[in-house]
């Protein structure tokens, strides 16, 4: 069967504002609920040295041990787990009321990275408040320094810099436009399928070539349809003769 683009396109702009009022409805609603539903995140972090690298000479001077750097590097991964244990959490919350926040919220929202090869560590705090990223992190941070030496009896994590209060932070969430495009789009098509099917129930006579298909018959005439503006105008042009009148001449004498 041959498909006629033709015909599908006077479908499709017959019924264009069928289509245009439910993409635009479509499309204002998720960009309306998108707006309202959006959630900055904002993060703070602080970065940590792991440092008992030095040891005493023949001489009684500090140098590098650099069998101790080795051994450093393979201590973050587990200070990364313990810091993420109430062991270190429940110490926050003890020693910090004011973050109002339980250990089990604190672990949710921090996370520890490790800068591959080195000695150091990053506490990272991901929270809908920067103020509140800050404070967390920095006393996760200090918390930690305090306590890894009763866990691993072993005095060598050092705070290399804490987070700072900012006047504008930057999310770390862009809000996106992604959602109103996919919407713009499947509204589109959802349209179009919508105005095609509305046109293939509808089974009404629209044309002489519909009659000349069904009943195999021609037509012998075609009744225009009127429009009322047309009827009115039409309806004026004549003038109306009153019941009597007849028409007489006069006559100069």
């Amino acid at each position: 069967m041959d498909i006629d683009l033709r015909e599908y396109l006077k479908v499709i702009m017959k019924r264009l504002w069928l289509i245009i009022l439910f993409v635009l409805i479509t499309t204002i609603t998720v960009a309306i609920y998108s707006t309202n539903s959006y959630q900055p995140i904002y993060q703070a972090s602080t970065k940590l040295i792991v440092n008992q690298t030095l040891e005493m000479d023949q001489v009684g001077k500090e140098q590098i041990d650099f069998g101790a750097i080795g051994i450093n590097i393979a201590l973050i991964d587990t200070y990364k787990e313990i810091i993420k244990t109430p062991a270190i959490m429940d110490k926050v919350v003890q020693r910090y009321p004011e973050l109002n926040m339980s250990a089990e919220q604190l672990i949710s929202i921090v996370d520890v990275n490790a800068i591959n090869g080195t000695q150091l560590m990053t506490i990272v705090a991901r929270y809908s408040s920067y103020e509140k990223a800050a404070k967390v992190v920095n006393a996760v941070s200090e918390v930690f320094k305090t306590e890894i030496p009763k866990i691993m009896k072993v005095n060598n994590i050092a705070i290399l810099n804490e987070a700072k209060m900012q006047n504008n932070p930057r999310p770390v969430n862009k809000q996106s436009n992604q959602y109103i495009m996919i919407s713009f789009v499947v509204a589109l098509v959802i349209g179009i399928g919508v105005a095609l099917l509305l046109d293939a129930m509808d089974d009404t006579l629209k044309n002489k070539e519909d009659i000349r298909q069904i009943f195999e018959l021609p037509t012998l005439a075609v009744v225009s349809k009127v429009k009322p503006k047309e009827f009115k105008s039409a309806k004026r042009k004549r003038t109306p003769k009153q019941v009597g009148d007849t028409p007489y001449v006069t006559t100069n004498n």
